[in-house]
C-alpha cells in the first residue's frame, strides 16, 4: 500500500468513540479532512453496515461505502481509527482497529489480501491495538496496493451533465457497455451515468448493465474531477460512435430476415407435433435430440487461510483473463471481430468491483475461495436476470460462463463432462441455455442444431450460432425438456420450430430440401473464386470491405477480387492520438503486399457523423450527420489530410495498385481542392498519379454525377448514408432506423442517376454499402449498371452465385420494375424473380 494512501493525518489513535456509528463517522471525517471524500460519503459508509458485515476478524473491521456512492470519492485513501477499549461492531464482535476504505479503483482484492495477511501475523498485529506511533500502522501496511471502496453512484448528476437518448436497437448490452467502460477508464475524472433515479459508475460494467437501458431511454452523463468536461464528451463520443454499428447490424438483420421470408422455405407435408420458440439461426436440421441436463456445479465449502484464498483467486482471475483473450483471438480469426467482442466483454465482467469485493467478503466470513466465488457470481447473475430485461438476462449467462472458467481454474477437479464428450454426428442439442464459449467451440460434427429453453435472438449464443451456421431456436420453454433423449426431430431455425415424431414423409421431404441446400452451398463454395460473369457474358467485379491488412487473406480465400473499401478511420479509433505518417504508410504497404497486385481502394479519413474521435477536439454539433464530417473535415484540418496523403503516395511508389477516394462529397469545389492537395503531395514525393474517386453518399452528388464525373476517375456509392439522406431518416433514430432500407425505390433511382451520369464520361461505378452483400440487392445493382460491388467477405459466395444465375437483360428488366415500386417492401417482393 503506497504510503500516500495512509498518512499520519488519516490516523486517529486512542479514539473515544463509544459506538460503531461514532467510530465510522470519526473515520469518515478523517477522510473528509484529507480531501479523500465528500461529507455525504460518511452516510454511505453507514448504509453499507445495514447490508453487509464489514467485520473481518481479530478485532479488525473495514467499513466501506456503497457502490452507488463511489462518485463521492475524490481520491483514494484509507483512514485508521484505533479504539483501545474496543467498539461493539455486531453481537459478539469487538473492533479495535477500523480501516475505513475509500477507493476509486478496482483493487479490493489486493487490499484485502494484505489485511488478511496481517490477520495471520499475531506478533505484528497485537502491538497495533495499543501503539502510540502512527508510523507503526503505516509500516504494517506499507506494501499493500491501494484498496477500493465498493459501490458507486447516487441518484443525482455530478458536474457538466449531458443528456443522450439510447438508440441501440437492442439496448445497452455487454459488448457496447464494455466499450463504454474502456472509454471511461481512460479518464481520470469520476464518470456517472444516470437513468431516472438509478445511477451507475461508468467504469463498472455490471453497474452499467444493471441500469437495464433500453432503446429510447434518456440518460445523463456527468463527471467530477480532473478534466471532467472532457471526460463527459469522450464518453458521449464513444456512445454515439457505437450507434452506427448497432443500428446497422440490427437493420441488416431485419432486412435479411425479410429477404428470407420472401424466399421459399420448407414446410412439413404431414402434421408432426410442433414446439415453437423464437427463430435464432436459420437452417434446417434432422437429428436425434440430446437433452443436456442443467447441472449446477456442486462446490464444497473448504475454508483455507485468507491469504492463501486471496492469492489463489488472484491467480485464477489472471489465468481466466488470459484464456478469454486467447478465445477472443481465435474467435476473431474464425468468425470475426464482432463475435470476438463477446469474450472481451466477458473479460470485463471479471474485472467488476462488486464481484471481487463480494467474493472477498465471503472469504473473510470464513468460507472457502471456490464456494465464495461461485456464490458471488450467482448473486450478481441473479440480480441481472431479475431486472426483467431479456437482454440483460442473457448477460447473466455471460457472467456465469466467465465465472465457471474461474471456478475451474480454482479447482480443475470440478470439470465434468463437456460438449466435447458428445457421441455421434447427428445431435440436436436441447438445453436450458448454452454458454457462449461452449457454442463458439462447437464443431459441425458435434451438433446439427441447437434448441434452448431460455435466451433470445440477441443472446450471444444465438449470435454465435448464426455465425457458425448452426440452425437454432431459443425461448422454447420448459416443454423442450419433455422431448425424449434420442428421439428423431427436425429443427427449423428459420421458423423457430422443433418438429417431434416426424413421419417418414416429413423426413423424406426434409432430406430432399437439405440436399438441395447442400448442393447449392457446395456450388457456391466451389465457384467462389470464379468471377461473377452473368449468363450473357457481362461481368461484375466483386471486392471486399476491410479495415486491416490481416483481414485480406481471409477475404481473398472467400472470393474477393480486391479491396473495394479500406476504412482508414479504424486507424484513428480506440486510441489517444492520431497515427503519424509512418504508421499509416506501413499499414497501406502491408495492405498492398497482402493483396499481391489486386486492386486496393483506400477511403480517406471519414470522421464525423456517427464516428467521433474525442482526441481530435472537434466541436460539438446538434446534428453531426449534417455537419463537419468526411471531406468537409479534411479540408479544414490540414494536420489530418496531409499526413494521410503523404503516406498514401509513398505507398503508391511501390507500383502496386492503389486508388484514393474521398467521402461525403457534395460539390465540384470540394473535388478540385482535394485534388489540388493530392497533386501537391504527389509532386513533392515524386510519386505516380493514382486514380482518385469520390463517395456518392448524399443526393447532391448523385444529382450532379454527370458534372462531377468529368473530374474524377470513379464513383463508389455508400448506400447506407445515401439512404439516410435520401429518406431523411437518421440511422440512429430509435424508432425509424429499421425503415432506412436501401432498396427503397428513391434510393435506387439515385443510384441509376449516378450510373447514367458516370457513363457520360466513361467512369465506372461501385457500391460499397450494405445492399451490395444482399443477393437481391446485388442483382438489382447489376441491373442498374453498377460495375463493382464491395461487401463483407462472408457474403461474396452467395452474391456471385446469384449473379451468375441471371442474364444482364433480365436484371435490367427487374431493376426497372423495382424503380416503379412504391416501397422497399414491394421491391423485396421481387426476390422470387431473381433466379
Amino acid at each position: 500500500m503506497p504510503q500516500a494512501l495512509l498518512t499520519p493525518q488519516l490516523i486517529r489513535l486512542n479514539s473515544q468513540a463509544r459506538t460503531k456509528e461514532e467510530a465510522i463517522r470519526e473515520a469518515g471525517q478523517l477522510l473528509v479532512d484529507a480531501g479523500c471524500i465528500e461529507t455525504a460519503y460518511i452516510d454511505s459508509l453507514l448504509r453499507r453496515e445495514a447490508v453487509a458485515n464489514t467485520f473481518l476478524d481479530k478485532h479488525i473491521a473495514i467499513p466501506h461505502g456503497m457502490v452507488e456512492d463511489r462518485a463521492l470519492i475524490r481520491k483514494t485513501g484509507i483512514a485508521v481509527v484505533q479504539s483501545r477499549a474496543g467498539v461493539a461492531w455486531n453481537p459478539g464482535q469487538t473492533t479495535r482497529l477500523i480501516f475505513a476504505i475509500a477507493a476509486q479503483s478496482d483493487e479490493h482484492l489486493a487490499a484485502l489480501r494484505q489485511l488478511t495477511r496481517l490477520l495471520q501475523d499475531e506478533t505484528r498485529l497485537a502491538p497495533l491495538y495499543e501503539t502510540d506511533d502512527p508510523a507503526a500502522l503505516i509500516a504494517a501496511l506499507a506494501d499493500a496496493p491501494p484498496p477500493a471502496a465498493a459501490e458507486n453512484a447516487a441518484a443525482s448528476d455530478l458536474d457538466y451533465p449531458r443528456e443522450w437518448i439510447v438508440d441501440y436497437p437492442n439496448g445497452l448490452h455487454a459488448r457496447p457497455a464494455a466499450m463504454w467502460v474502456d472509454a471511461a477508464r481512460g479518464c481520470a475524472a469520476l464518470l456517472r451515468v444516470r437513468h431516472g433515479h438509478q445511477t451507475a459508475d461508468a467504469k463498472n460494467l455490471i453497474s452499467l448493465l444493471q441500469l437495464g437501458l433500453r432503446q429510447g431511454d434518456r440518460i445523463a452523463v456527468s463527471a467530477r474531477g480532473p478534466d471532467a468536461l472532457a471526460a463527459v464528451e469522450k464518453l458521449l463520443g464513444e456512445m454515439r460512435r457505437l450507434s452506427a454499428q448497432e443500428q446497422t447490424d440490427a437493420a441488416l438483420a431485419a432486412q435479411r430476415a425479410m429477404s428470407r421470408r420472401g424466399s421459399k422455405s420448407w414446410t412439413p407435408p404431414g402434421h408432426p407435433l410442433t414446439l415453437a420458440g423464437i427463430a435464432a439461426s436459420p437452417g434446417l436440421a434432422i437429428g436425434r435430440a440430446r437433452v443436456l441436463k442443467n447441472e449446477r456445479i456442486q462446490v464444497s465449502d473448504r475454508p483455507i487461510s485468507l491469504a492463501e484464498g486471496g492469492d489463489r483467486l488472484h491467480a485464477a482471475l489472471a489465468a481466466t483473463r488470459a484464456e478469454l483473450a486467447e478465445l477472443a483471438r481465435a474467435t476473431a480469426h474464425a468468425l470475426g471481430e464482432s463475435e470476438a467482442g463477446i469474450f472481451r466483454a466477458q473479460t470485463e465482467l471479471l474485472s467488476d468491483t462488486d464481484l471481487i469485493t463480494l467474493s472477498c467478503q465471503l472469504m473473510v466470513a470464513g468460507h472457502g475461495v471456490e464456494w465464495s466465488w461461485q456464490q458471488a457470481v450467482e448473486r450478481l447473475a441473479e440480480r441481472l436476470a431479475a431486472l426483467g430485461n431479456p437482454l440483460l438476462a442473457a448477460r447473466a449467462a455471460d457472467l456465469r460462463d466467465a465465472g465457471r472458467r474461474v471456478l475451474l481454474q480454482l479447482d480443475p477437479s470440478l470439470r465434468s463432462h463437456s460438449l466435447a464428450d458428445l457421441q455421434g454426428d447427428d445431435n440436436v442439442l436441447i438445453a436450458a441455455d448454452l454458454a457462449p464459449s461452449d457454442t463458439a467451440s462447437l464443431k459441425p460434427q458435434q451438433a446439427r442444431a441447437l434448441a434452448t429453453a431460455h435466451g433470445g435472438p440477441t443472446s450471444h449464443t444465438a449470435i454465435l450460432a448464426r455465425t457458425l451456421g448452426i440452425p437454432a431456436l431459443v425461448a422454447g420453454g420448459a416443454a423442450l425438456f419433455d422431448v425424449a433423449d434420442g428421439a428423431v426431430v427436425i429443427l427449423d431455425g428459420d421458423a423457430g420450430k422443433l418438429y417431434l415424431n416426424p413421419s417418414e414423409q416429413d423426413l423424406a421431404s426434409a432430406r430432399q430440401w437439405l440436399e438441395q441446400q447442400r448442393q447449392e452451398a457446395e456450388r457456391q463454395r466451389a465457384e467462389q473464386q470464379r468471377p461473377a460473369i452473368l449468363l450473357d457474358g457481362a461481368r461484375v467485379d466483386i471486392a471486399a470491405n476491410v479495415n486491416q491488412p490481416r483481414q485480406v487473406a481471409g477475404a481473398l480465400e472467400l472470393g474477393a477480387e480486391g479491396v473495394g473499401l479500406m476504412r482508414t478511420e479504424f486507424l484513428f479509433l480506440e486510441r489517444n492520438a492520431a497515427p503519424d505518417e509512418e504508421e499509416q504508410y506501413q499499414t497501406y504497404r502491408a495492405m498492398q503486399q497482402a493483396l499481391d497486385g489486386k486492386p486496393l481502394i483506400v477511403r480517406a479519413l471519414d470522421i464525423g457523423g456517427d464516428k467521433q474521435v474525442p482526441y481530435l477536439g472537434l466541436p460539438g454539433e446538434d446534428n453531426p450527420f449534417l455537419g463537419v464530417r468526411g471531406a468537409r473535415l479534411l479540408l479544414r484540418r490540414r494536420d489530418l489530410l496531409e499526413p494521410q496523403l503523404r503516406a498514401l503516395y509513398r505507398a503508391a511508389r511501390s507500383g502496386q495498385p492503389l486508388s484514393i477516394m474521398f467521402p461525403m462529397i457534395t460539390s465540384l469545389k470540394e473535388i478540385t481542392r482535394l485534388k489540388g492537395w493530392c497533386e501537391g503531395v504527389r509532386k513533392e514525393l515524386d510519386a505516380p498519379a493514382v486514380p482518385i474517386g469520390i463517395m456518392v453518399e448524399v443526393p447532391a452528388a448523385a444529382l450532379l454525377a454527370d458534372q462531377l464525373a468529368e473530374y474524377v476517375d470513379f464513383f463508389s456509392i455508400g448506400t447506407n448514408d445515401l439512404t439516410q439522406y435520401a429518406l431523411a431518416i437518421d440511422r440512429q433514430h430509435p424508432e425509424l432506423a429499421a425503415e432506412a432500407d436501401s432498396l427503397h425505390p428513391a434510393v435506387l433511382r439515385l443510384i441509376r442517376q449516378t450510373v447514367q451520369g458516370a457513363a457520360r464520361h466513361q467512369r465506372w461505378v461501385g457500391v460499397c454499402g450494405g445492399i451490395a452483400g444482399d443477393p437481391l440487392g446485388a442483382c438489382l445493382l447489376a441491373g442498374l449498371g453498377v460495375n463493382e460491388l464491395s461487401m463483407s467477405p462472408r457474403d461474396i459466395a452467395a452474391v456471385k452465385a446469384a449473379l451468375r444465375r441471371n442474364r444482364l437483360a433480365d436484371l435490367r428488366a427487374l431493376a426497372e420494375r423495382a424503380l416503379d415500386c412504391d416501397s422497399a417492401d414491394e421491391v423485396r417482393q421481387l426476390a422470387q424473380e431473381a433466379k
